[in-house]
């Protein structure tokens, strides 16, 4: 079928990793816990499946905005790649650039968004179709919205078997990933640009 056309095993793999790093649910588990025993138990199902449908619509509706505006996914993906550079100095580094705003509600907002699917994360996934093809990171979406699924209802848990030193060590690891992944991002997609300009 077409829908499968570019099916890859290491694609998926690949777009679960850089996503996963981005979402960095492992890392929030404080925050959930903290919005847990603010507002009660947490809908883990209705959070993981609003944003895991909030990442899919964007990725299809984001290349037609950029279309819109007259932005080549090349552009748009070296500006992810500035956004997932941010973002890994952030987790390196131990500081806050992007504030989140205040909770309202325990579920969606700030949960769904923009905690799991932020801007950080949306931009990633319009950047990965840059390289990959749309069924590849569609299933590493899901997959991930499967892992935030589990993280929300097992936070308390997780909470008290990990720790605040391993949840460091976490954060420090998957920061160092996602400098490396902004670095290939950013090159690739450059050159790509470069190549374009020379055969204009």
């Amino acid at each position: 079928m077409e829908i499968f056309e570019g099916f890859s095993i290491k694609e998926i793999v690949t777009s679960f990793m850089v996503l996963f790093a981005v979402i960095d649910i492992i890392g929030s588990v404080p925050v959930i816990v903290s919005l847990q025993q603010k507002f009660g138990q947490i809908e883990a199902g209705k959070a993981a499946i609003t944003a895991g449908a909030i990442m899919i619509i964007f990725l299809f509706v984001g290349n037609k905005i950029l279309k819109l505006i007259g932005v080549d996914v090349n552009s748009f993906a070296i500006a992810g790649a500035f956004v997932i550079f941010v973002i890994a100095l952030e987790m390196i580094l131990g500081i806050e650039i992007n504030k989140t705003t205040e909770a309202k509600a325990a579920s969606i907002v700030p949960i769904a968004f923009p905690l799991v699917a932020g801007a950080g994360t949306l931009t990633t996934a319009l950047s990965l179709r840059a390289e990959f093809h749309d069924i590849n990171i569609i299933c590493g979406i899901i997959l991930n919205t499967i892992f935030v699924y589990l993280v929300l209802k097992s936070a308390k848990w997780l909470e008290r078997k990990i720790g605040d030193a391993t949840l460091m060590i976490l954060q420090k690891v998957f920061g160092i990933i996602l400098l490396a992944i902004s670095i290939k991002l950013f090159t690739a997609n450059f050159a790509q640009l470069v190549q374009n300009y020379i055969n204009f």
